[in-house]
């Protein structure tokens, strides 16, 4: 889990959210009924997390919220 979350943090890994909240909230206006408006709110999250650096699961490991703490942590 800790291997995750140290990718998650990573700049690749901030991306890789951002870009996955991008398609889900393009996929969830795609689709349009009420189900697409969930799947596109749902998608906010991944996008906040790699715009604003922080990473939901990492508590769940033990280590800290913000990517800045968890990456300040791998040194």
């Amino acid at each position: 889990m800790n291997s995750l979350v140290q990718f998650l943090a990573s700049m690749n890994g901030r991306i890789l959210r951002a870009v996955a909240g991008i398609v889900l909230i393009v996929v969830g206006l795609v689709v349009g009924d009420t189900a697409g408006w969930i799947i596109a709110l749902i998608g906010l999250i991944p996008l906040a997390a790699g715009v604003f650096d922080f990473c939901l699961l990492a508590p769940l490991g033990g280590l800290p919220f913000w990517g800045r703490d968890i990456r300040r942590r791998a040194k």
